[in-house]
């Protein structure tokens, strides 16, 4: 038996039979062996549909057929694998296999499937199951594609013909081994005659030899791209290129003037930029860069030529001064070349030019000039006012016959030491002048012209202070010597003790001091003070005395010293004077504790009277506030201790008091916002059964006493014990007290 897979491609009414199956069954020896037998001309395994169909009906693809389909209808054919029954149909019937959906074989070339032949009634196999595929045919539906545009792209100007540009390239999606589908060829719509495109490879070249990129630099090509290999009805895309033409130094640098004429200041600055010029390349970048350079005309070198970077302009800046007077015009020659040069046009010309710069000096009125500007001069500083040091001189640059007017510069002399003639310019001393206060003045001359003083020349003038010997020599420092003493002598010369000697050809300003006689004591005299005269050699010699002072020790044999009370007397007064100050300090001292202790005995008899008086605020009502406590249980005073205590104070103390209280009371009366001292005042709440009443002032209680008994106090309770204490058999004191009492007692 057989299974066939049959394929038809529709060719008008002619079905073609592409692709047959036969397989054999042979039965011998209880087994079935299955051999594939296949016709040469025929490929069993594959069919070909064709993509994109658009049809209404299904797409008729091939037919699977058995040799075990006899015709009868009891096998049934079944497809399975990629796109079974989805993009592919299968009649369980006749075998037949059609298309349901479009194909493109862009998204999938291929399809695999699996054939099945099955007995209708059992669902058997009736043949092995047999994998084929289905291949997807190309057609011509895409068009070439630039991946990679719009492209931009540089070349040199002048080029070649044929230099490369740029390479452009498409792609078409369609299958490259079917057909010509994909197979692309190259054409240029757009950039004809300067550049051309390979029509194979999509290699852009330049197609003329001139491109001038100072006439035009950009140029816009449009590519086209067909498949079918330019055939008609292939399809194409287009693509734009940008070629831009870089530059390169074929220009020289021209100036657009032959002649440039300038006028400059004679006052302008060294290093200023006073004229400025401008050679014109048409190139670009470093090939635009220029030099200059002043070939003739500047023989002293006054100015000279630098190129600002920026601009490629030409800065002429001055280097030396300018005079009217001297030169008034310049005629400089100036060349400008490239500093890169493109030897392929050199042949063209020479790749620089030339210019005339004249430069007309102006006139300006300039200030008088010094010469020289700094001076040198000499004065001795014994010269008296009004020596004349020396002289400067100025003149005005425009016309040196012009008057010129000198002074001083205030600053440089602040104290006045020099005066100049506003017209000769001859210097003098102003003042007596001192080479060892100040041995060097720097003075600041001026000089303006008469008719314009705002124009001022100034130099400067140094004038050394020579020295003159007017200072007497004198001791570098004090001195103190010590010298031992020496007993044995006997000699008794009325010759000074003690000689001092300069030596006249010292280098270092030093003397030796020697003793004239052995026997100094110190017991006869500890200091001694010797006069020293010192003079110098100066013209005229000037000398001075200063005194030395000497000391006299008690020396060893061997002249080390024992005992040396320098300074001495000076040591002893300094104790004596301190001696003197600690007594008056400790007088001081002393007197002020007594004054203390005086003053604090009777401030604590003050503080008595006023701690025990004490007045409160009423809170409760009338008399039976008194009830707080029995006030005769409180009525015992220590009479000793208070005697005790009164009759130690004395006479003056009570005095005191006395005075005291008067000063008290006079305060008190001159009060004017006191209340009436007989009315009623009340107090906070003291209890029940008080014997006390109602205070009013003192002189108007009526108790029938003496003006000397005191007993009522006691019952006042024990806030007024102390006064009882205080004045108990003290008539003067009493009165004193009642009155400080009845002032104490009015409310606050």
């Amino acid at each position: 038996c057989s299974l066939g897979l049959l394929a038809q491609r529709e060719s008008g009414c002619k079905a073609l039979t592409l692709n047959s199956v036969i397989l054999h069954h042979i039965s011998g020896g209880g087994a079935g062996v299955y051999q594939r037998r296949r016709r040469r001309s025929w490929v069993w395994n594959q069919f070909f549909v064709l993509e994109e169909y658009t049809g209404d009906e299904p797409l008729y693809i091939g037919k699977l057929h058995s040799d075990m389909d006899k015709g009868d209808g009891k096998v049934k054919y079944f497809l399975a694998g990629e796109g079974a029954m989805s993009i592919f149909t299968i009649n369980e019937e006749t075998g037949d296999i059609h298309a349901i959906k479009r194909l493109d074989r862009e998204q999938q070339a291929y399809y695999t499937l699996r054939a099945q032949a099955r007995d209708k009634i059992s669902n058997m196999l009736v043949e092995p199951e047999s994998q084929f595929i289905i291949k997807v045919q190309d057609i011509n539906d895409n068009a070439p594609v630039f991946l990679d545009g719009p492209y931009s792209s540089q070349v040199d100007e002048s080029s070649p013909v044929g230099t490369s540009v740029v390479t452009v390239v498409a792609t078409d999606a369609d299958d490259p081994t079917y057909g010509n589908s994909a197979r692309v060829v190259y054409s240029i719509l757009q950039g004809e005659p300067y550049f051309s495109v390979e029509p194979k490879t999509g290699v852009i070249l330049t197609a003329l030899p001139d491109l001038d990129r100072e006439a035009r630099d950009q140029y816009l090509l449009i590519i086209l791209a067909k498949d079918m290999i330019g055939q008609m009805g292939g399809l194409s895309g287009t693509t734009s290129v940008t070629v831009m033409l870089t530059d390169i130094n074929d220009n020289p640098p021209r100036f657009p003037l032959k002649v440039y004429q300038f006028t400059v200041p004679e006052s302008a600055l060294i290093l200023s930029v006073v004229a400025k010029i401008k050679a014109v390349d048409l190139d670009l970048g470093r090939n635009a860069e220029m030099d200059y350079k002043i070939l003739d005309g500047d023989e002293l070198g006054t100015f000279g030529i630098i190129t600002d970077p920026d601009t490629q302009e030409g800065l002429i800046i001055l280097h030396t001064p300018l005079d009217f007077e001297s030169r008034s015009s310049f005629s400089l020659h100036v060349e400008v070349s490239n500093r890169i040069v493109e030897p392929r046009f050199l042949l063209v010309g020479p790749f620089s030019d030339l210019t005339t710069v004249q430069l007309q000096v102006e006139d300006v009125d300039e200030p008088p000039v010094f010469t020289p500007s700094v001076s040198w001069m000499m004065v001795s500083e014994a010269a008296p006012v009004g020596t004349i040091v020396g002289s400067v001189s100025a003149s005005d640059p425009d016309d040196s016959n012009s008057p010129v007017r000198y002074a001083i510069d205030k600053r440089s002399d602040m104290e006045r030491h020099f005066s100049i003639d506003s017209s000769s310019g001859v210097i003098r001393t102003n003042k007596h002048l001192d080479r060892e206060s100040r041995a060097l003045h720097n003075i600041t001359i001026t000089a303006t012209e008469k008719q314009a003083q705002s124009l001022a020349g100034s130099a400067v003038v140094l004038i050394s202070v020579t020295d003159v010997n007017d200072n007497a020599p004198s001791f570098a420092r004090k001195y103190h010597i010590t010298v031992c003493e020496n007993a044995q002598s006997p000699s008794q010369s009325p010759s000074p003790l003690i000689t001092c000697r300069l030596t006249c050809l010292s280098t270092d300003n030093t003397a030796s001091v020697l003793t004239r006689q052995t026997g100094l004591l110190r017991r006869d005299q500890l200091i001694h003070f010797l006069p020293v005269v010192i003079s110098d050699g100066g013209h005229p010699s000037l000398s001075s005395t200063n005194t030395l002072t000497i000391t006299m020790c008690s020396c060893d044999l061997h002249g080390g010293q024992q005992l040396c009370h320098w300074g001495a007397p000076h040591f002893q007064s300094i104790l004596s004077a301190a001696t003197v100050m600690i007594c008056v300090l400790t007088l001081l001292v002393t007197t002020v504790i007594r004054c203390r202790k005086q003053q604090t005995r009777i401030l604590d008899h003050e503080q008595d009277i006023q701690e025990n008086i004490v007045y409160y605020d009423d809170e409760g009502g009338g008399e039976e506030d008194t009830e707080a406590f029995d006030i005769t249980a409180l009525r015992h005073l220590n009479q000793t201790k208070l005697t005790s205590r009164l009759s130690n104070s004395g006479t003056e103390r009570h005095r005191m008091i006395q005075e005291f209280i008067r000063d008290r009371l006079q305060v008190a009366d001159q009060d004017l916002t006191a209340p009436p001292f007989d009315s009623l005042q009340t107090y906070n709440f003291e209890g029940v059964g008080s014997a006390a009443v109602s205070l009013s002032s003192l002189n108007s209680q009526d108790s029938g006493e003496s003006e000397g008994s005191y007993s009522f106090l006691k019952e006042w309770g024990p806030r007024f014990r102390k006064l009882a204490e205080l004045y108990r058999g003290r008539q003067e004191l009493f009165s004193s007290v009642s009155l400080i009492t009845k002032r104490s007692f009015i409310p606050q």
